[in-house]
């Protein structure tokens, strides 16, 4: 008989917990150090925070033998992507009274804060929440923020989709009083284990879930690469339903093949009354069949690998009680964001702004943050973030659309997105200084990289050509490289993993092509792919799909081949 594996240390700080309680409130009083416990640490991310500490000030710190700079990163959830000029406001506040001074658009739909000292934690949490917004569940073992396709313009049941999303994160998220005690001074009531948690139980699940709704032809949600996603079926000018798509996921380890990226497989068709619904079953599979004896399997994708697609389909309709439908048609074109201004069926507008890395801050050059505060304090409709970091002023009336577009002009943001479609394309995770996973820079860096790539763009004729590009300063990957058609993964200070051949409608993962290349070769390294594109690429033909079809990488169908034929076989072919 064999021996039973050993669940992992986090199963246990969340069985102790007390349904995620721990003794988060004892920490946040203790101001002799800036730091939590360590179990702590691992429990606030289900409240929507990481502990964080600046890297670029560790070996200042230690040979001082001072404490480690920490500081707290703090994510709103944002579901659907959908805040109200006022929740901008007092975002734009508390990042200048709280924070760093910035706003950080995530590639999930959320805002971030970087740089809140423990002193400052509870108060900002509270705040959050006055301005009718919330960070519980942005982080943790749990269902993250619901993402849906922000862009109303593309059809007219966007608003159908939009509140889906936002059912379904209402929902999903966890019951537990915890986070009303301790950040919102509530009333502590006594209720059963079961009252606590009636979807998640007292462990939660095996790691993080993530879910997305996506209106095709666009995909600019990359839901392949989600735990769960929906793809809008529409007939007739009207909702029919979801396609369901199961195990998409991005994570994966340097140097471990157990350990990889996997798209989603598209397994079914349910209604729009069934949505939630299947949201809940598909956690629930989860909670009930995924590993929980080693975190780097824990994940959704792996849950569908070890049983299989087909046993997840038979196994969520007998969640369910019922049958789901067939899968029925549907395509994707491209991921990526529609810039500048787009009038819709009512004859609103809306303008998205290029904003690279996803950071909201004021330069000399360029005082971006301040130009937002002042269209939100006139704006008459909403703001939407992508799911590429960037950001659409979205509903503005044709009242408001002259003084708008002043403001815009004021402040330099009305050309934001004439640049090379390369860099409209890309996107970074934050990397370096504060996360602690980091190996090397992203965020910091990867602008600099297309400003490289650009001049050998602009003589190759491919300005205009949007090849997808993202960095993520370590594999698990954050900004989602492995479905890009050029990724960067970091290994070491100024070294990355370079993969190339992911699908530009976010379809087909990548393959490594260069394995701990050095930043300053990136271009030379590149150069030579660029221009046999230029040349021999077929009409209307993808970079990534150009690469698979000249032999410089092979096609990775699936997580199953993400780790096959690479090596020296596959450099010899560039």
């Amino acid at each position: 008989m064999s021996e039973e594996k050993k669940l992992s240390a986090n199963e246990g700080i969340k069985t102790r917990s007390n349904y995620l309680r721990g003794t988060i409130a004892e920490g946040l009083a203790d101001l002799s150090t800036g730091s939590l416990s360590d179990d702590d640490q691992q429990l606030i991310k289900f409240h929507g925070s990481y502990q964080q500490d600046d890297r670029d000030l560790r070996a200042g710190r230690r040979k001082h033998k001072l404490e480690k700079a920490y500081s707290f990163m703090i994510r709103i959830r944002v579901p659907g992507g959908v805040a109200t000029p006022q929740q901008w406001l007092e975002t734009d506040r508390m990042a200048g009274q709280f924070a760093n001074g910035t706003i950080k658009l995530t590639t999930r739909q959320a805002f971030q804060f970087h740089g809140i000292i423990k002193s400052n934690l509870k108060r900002t949490v509270r705040e959050i929440n006055q301005a009718a917004m919330d960070t519980i569940a942005a982080c943790g073992d749990v269902n993250r923020n619901v993402m849906c396709n922000p862009n109303p313009h593309l059809s007219s049941v966007h608003a159908e989709v939009l509140e889906a999303a936002r059912e379904i994160s209402a929902h999903l998220t966890p019951a537990t009083r915890a986070y009303h005690e301790i950040w919102l001074d509530g009333e502590k009531i006594e209720t059963s284990e079961e009252a606590q948690e009636p979807i998640y139980g007292k462990t939660y699940l095996p790691r993080k879930f993530k879910i997305t709704i996506a209106v095709p032809p666009s995909n600019d949600v990359d839901i392949f690469a989600n735990c769960l996603s929906f793809i809008a079926i529409v007939e007739d000018g009207k909702l029919a339903g979801y396609n369901v798509a199961v195990g998409g996921g991005m994570g994966s380890t340097h140097g471990d093949e157990k350990t990889y990226p996997r798209i989603a497989d598209v397994i079914a068709f349910c209604t729009p009354e069934q949505v939630v619904d299947v949201a809940e079953k598909i956690v629930l599979i989860q909670r009930d069949f995924g590993c929980r004896t080693d975190r780097k399997h824990a994940r959704f994708k792996y849950t569908v690998d070890d049983h299989g697609p087909d046993w997840i389909l038979v196994k969520l309709n007998d969640y369910l009680g019922y049958e789901l439908g067939p899968v029925r048609d549907y395509e994707f074109t491209d991921n990526g964001d529609r810039f500048g201004w787009v009038e819709d069926e009512k004859g609103n507008f809306h303008f998205t702004l290029f904003v690279e890395g996803g950071r909201v801050l004021d330069t000399e050059a360029y005082p971006m943050r301040t130009g937002l505060r002042e269209i939100a304090a006139i704006h008459d409709g909403d703001f939407r973030l992508t799911a590429n970091q960037n950001l659409m002023i979205a509903n503005v009336s044709p009242a408001k659309k002259a003084e708008v577009e002043a403001l815009l002009e004021k402040y330099g943001m009305a050309r934001s997105h004439e640049r090379s479609a390369m860099r409209l394309a890309s996107i970074a995770c934050v990397a370096l200084p504060t996360c602690g996973l980091a190996l090397a820079e992203a965020e910091r860096h990867l602008p600099d990289v297309v400003t490289r790539l650009e001049e050998d763009l602009e003589s190759l004729g491919l300005r205009h050509d949007a090849i997808t590009i993202r960095m993520t300063g370590c594999p698990n990957g954050c900004g989602r490289p492995f479905i890009s058609e050029i990724g960067f993964v970091g290994r070491g200070p100024g070294r990355y993993n370079l993969y190339l051949g992911g699908g530009h409608a976010g379809q087909r993962l990548s393959k490594l092509y260069r394995q701990d290349l050095a930043d300053e070769d990136i271009r030379a390294t590149l150069r030579p792919i660029l221009e046999r594109y230029a040349k021999e690429r077929e009409e209307g033909e993808r970079f990534g799909d150009f690469v698979i079809r000249a032999g410089i990488v092979a096609a990775t169908r699936q997580g199953g081949d993400f780790h096959a034929n690479i090596g020296e076989e596959a450099y010899a072919k560039g």
